[in-house]
């Protein structure tokens, strides 16, 4: 029998109603969600979505975000203030965890035996949230990029303190919240890693992230078609000079970020966990269509 996940899911989305991937993944795999989105858009959502999964942002976020930098609301201040607004209602809720996410996932997948399989069962995200929950000092975790992820490679299950894209699973007590106009995974996952956390990122669980600048809305049309991917990596090294560079390849503008430092930081299991000798399902099994 499958499990459905424990904790609340958030998808921010902005001007990707006629396409919501995220919102349609999950609906296959049978699992609530939240949709996050601006007073002036929620017409377009509620038009193709299920009024009570509709979540309005409250502007005062937008108000507040610490976008680091001085534009101001010269231009769009990212998904940052809407991911704050869910990790706020959870914890309003009383929940100890949340996953949000990007608003253009076109599927999850598990890898396992060097095959990737497309996902439909909700265990996908309990397998996560359990695995995490058996250790006291991680404070985020989730899936890695489909295309990150090589079956023809030995690959391990998970790999330690590294950065968290896209699809989060976030302890809420952490003491931390988004913040950078680009560039808050990374900036968010280096804060956490700084003050001694771990951060886990599944390889045998993947998300298929559709590429930036594929499909219109989000951030697409006001950051990156306009201006390229100079300002969003400049920021990043200005955040984190200490492990960050700037680098040309592939055409473009890039940032890279050195996680070697962060190895030090050790996974703590909690004292009342008992791992299991046999493998765990979930319930999940192989359906040929």
């Amino acid at each position: 029998m499958s499990m459905m996940p424990n904790f609340p899911l958030y998808i921010p989305s902005k001007g990707r109603h006629d396409t919501r991937l995220t919102a349609k993944s999950l609906e296959e795999m049978g699992v609530p969600y939240h949709i996050i989105v601006e007073e002036q858009q929620y017409s377009d959502y509620a038009a193709v979505i299920d009024k009570k999964k509709i979540l309005v942002l409250d502007k005062q976020y937008q108000r507040d975000y610490d976008t680091f930098d001085d534009l101001g609301d010269t231009k769009s201040k990212g998904p940052g203030a809407a991911r704050n607004f869910a990790w706020d209602h959870a914890i309003s809720n009383g929940h100890e965890w949340h996953w949000v996410m990007d608003d253009n996932i076109n599927g999850f997948y598990r890898l396992n035996n060097n095959i990737k399989i497309k996902t439909t069962s909700p265990s996908f995200w309990r397998a996560m949230e359990d695995f995490v929950l058996r250790y006291k000092n991680v404070s985020m975790a989730g899936p890695n990029y489909f295309m990150f992820a090589s079956r023809k490679s030995k690959m391990p299950p998970f790999v330690c303190n590294t950065r968290i894209y896209s699809c989060n699973l976030i302890r809420n007590s952490s003491p931390f919240r988004w913040r950078g106009r680009y560039n808050e995974d990374t900036d968010l996952s280096l804060r956490m890693l700084k003050a001694g956390w771990c951060t886990i990122q599944f390889n045998a669980f993947l998300q298929m992230k559709t590429t930036t600048q594929v499909i219109k809305g989000g951030n697409t049309e006001e950051f990156y078609a306009k201006e390229g991917t100079m300002a969003k990596s400049q920021m990043q090294v200005d955040m984190h000079p200490d492990v960050s560079e700037l680098v040309w390849k592939f055409g473009r503008w890039h940032h890279h970020v050195d996680y070697k430092p962060f190895k030090k930081n050790k996974l703590i299991r909690r004292d009342d966990i008992e791992i299991p000798i046999k493998p765990n399902e979930y319930g999940m099994r192989l359906i040929k269509k």
